[in-house]
């Protein structure tokens, strides 16, 4: 393997690792949010720093999992089942994590509807990569008229 292709490869590797940084800190936020309003509505003004630890973790192996093994699926242009699948499981390890790591106080109820906030935040984040794609597209459609405008100025004079 020549340099070029080891730079390439290390490229595309870092920009997967920045990516899986980002989505930990998104979704760690969103889960945090979830977790704050449970203990504010119980009069707890105080979150455990061992949940938000796990909370932190739990992000970056899911965010590895939707990365590596389901491609990416909040990412993507449309949902094909191998993406419905990864939502399924990434939401159900999210959900098992709350419940048996005790976020919600062991409550049932509550770590089923976190798994709803989880689904909405997923459809939420699709929405919001979509919508990012489709304005970069049209600022790169913009550059590239500017561009060969400018090009085609320049082979004129």
């Amino acid at each position: 393997m020549d340099d070029r292709n080891k730079l390439k490869l290390w490229e595309r590797y870092l920009t997967k690792e920045i990516g899986i940084e980002f989505k930990a800190c998104l979704y760690f936020f969103a889960v945090l949010f979830f977790y704050c309003v449970y203990r504010l509505v119980n009069g707890v003004h105080e979150a455990g720093i061992l949940h938000m630890t796990e909370m932190i973790f739990s992000c970056y192996i899911i965010g590895y999992i939707q990365v590596y093994l389901f491609d990416n699926f909040d990412e993507s242009d449309s949902f094909r089942a191998r993406h419905w699948l990864g939502v399924a499981c990434c939401t159900l390890v999210y959900t098992l994590l709350s419940y048996f790591l005790a976020w919600f106080d062991k409550k049932l109820w509550l770590s089923l509807g976190f798994a709803a906030y989880i689904l909405l935040v997923y459809f939420c984040v699709f929405l919001i990569y979509r919508s990012k794609r489709r304005i970069d597209d049209k600022i790169l459609n913009e550059e590239l008229k500017l561009f060969q405008k400018d090009h085609k100025n320049g082979d004129r004079e």
